[in-house]
């Protein structure tokens, strides 16, 4: 099994609770299923397996992750939770849902 393959896995363990939401769904992003509310992203596995999550700076910096780079430059509001690190996906993605929840109408 490739690393998106098992990123993947790991993602859809760790939203199982927010696919039962109404407003959240699953769909194709950057080449990887992504969760969405109301059509909004807010988590993705990138193609090393790592989670891609939608957060405010500062709570990227304390959780101490590594903001997403597209082409070239540092996403503000995009942040990196390793693979290692597997085992606090289901709580960030939870704030991550909450994050883009609430700025989005």
């Amino acid at each position: 099994m490739d690393a998106r393959t098992r990123g993947r896995e790991r993602l859809a363990d760790a939203a199982a609770d927010l696919i039962d939401r109404a407003d959240v769904s699953v769909g194709r992003m950057f080449g990887s299923e992504g969760y969405s509310v109301r059509g909004k992203l807010f988590a993705f596995v990138a193609a090393d397996g790592d989670l891609v999550v939608k957060l405010p700076e500062a709570r990227i910096a304390e959780l101490a992750l590594a903001p997403m780079v597209m082409r070239g430059r540092p996403m503000r509001e995009w942040a990196i939770v390793p693979f290692a690190r597997d085992g606090e996906w289901a709580a960030i993605t939870g704030e991550a849902l909450d994050f883009v929840d609430e700025i989005s109408p």
